[in-house]
């Protein structure tokens, strides 16, 4: 069975790109473009990883990874956090909520997404 991965994403452009490779290696893609939609959809699919930006409308993705260390179904979900930001203090800041790994999207190319979400999730 494909593995889940949840995408909480605002930006279109880069939603498409993540679902379309995530697409291509067999996850299953589930999308969300706000925090609130995403914890939402985390409830109802509790899927194998999640891909979390941090600035959006609703709840950010400090937020979002706050409410989800209150609910245990959802507190171990592994997050990789996608953001525009790679200030020390954020990535600090995402490290002791419990995120898993970060991407910068200025930075990253696909393969590197995959990379990232096999080494937590595997294929």
């Amino acid at each position: 069975m494909a593995k889940k991965i949840l995408l909480i994403e605002d930006e279109e452009i880069m939603l498409n790109l993540l679902q379309r490779k995530l697409t291509q290696e067999n996850y299953e893609v589930l999308i969300a473009r706000d925090g609130q939609e995403g914890l939402e959809v985390m409830e109802k699919e509790l899927p194998d990883l999640v891909l979390l930006d941090i600035i959006m409308p609703k709840k950010g993705g400090f937020e979002v990874m706050e409410e989800m260390g209150k609910i245990p179904k959802l507190k171990n979900i592994p997050v990789i956090i996608v953001s525009n930001s790679g200030q020390p203090v954020e990535l600090d800041r995402a490290r002791k909520l419990g995120a898993k790994d970060w991407l910068i999207k200025t930075e990253f190319d696909p393969q590197e997404v995959i990379d990232k979400v096999v080494k937590q999730i595997g294929k």
